[in-house]
């Protein structure tokens, strides 16, 4: 499937609060602006989430548990106005069938990056499987996992993340 043919896939949502437009996504036009997703703006959007994460780990530091961080960041992206959605619930589709399942991601921001927050001793194979599922299932270029219990976020806590659909994109 190429991302130019736009397409939609419909979520259920768990915080409606800040949502600016319905429940259905898109892999290559923000439906509300009709701004067609390029690469340059995918990266404009990492730097802003990794920003968040900046300002609450100098605020909070290492130490507490994941809950709080998203929280914090979730009051970030309120402060600086960035669109996001909180615990989506992913649906699994399995040979044709929709699971029952509960699999969630902590956010979709600006409906087209994946963010996944952890507060671990490091960032392992595993996170980052998680992501790159998350990113297939939702069809979403770019993902970011986020691990607060670091002394650097840059250096240590951040890992961004692309898959084929990145490519396919505008620069």
């Amino acid at each position: 499937m190429s991302c130019m043919s736009c397409m939609v896939q419909k979520i259920s949502i768990n915080d409606t609060r800040h949502l600016r437009h319905t429940s259905e996504i898109s892999l290559c036009i923000d439906m509300e602006s009709k701004k067609l997703i390029t690469k340059s703006y995918l990266n404009d959007v990492s730097y802003k989430i990794v920003g968040c994460a900046i300002e609450v780990h100098k605020c909070l530091g290492p130490g507490l548990l994941e809950s709080i961080y998203h929280e914090c960041m979730r009051q970030e992206f309120i402060l600086r106005n960035i669109f996001y959605q909180s615990q989506l619930f992913v649906p699994i589709e399995y040979k044709g069938i929709t699971l029952d399942a509960d699999y969630r991601l902590d956010f979709l921001v600006e409906s087209e990056i994946v963010v996944e927050l952890k507060a671990m001793d490091g960032i392992l194979p595993v996170h980052e499987a998680q992501l790159l599922t998350y990113m297939k299932l939702l069809q979403k270029s770019k993902g970011i996992i986020i691990n607060f219990n670091c002394t650097n976020i840059v250096k240590e806590g951040t890992k961004q993340m692309v898959n084929e659909f990145f490519s396919q994109l505008p620069e």
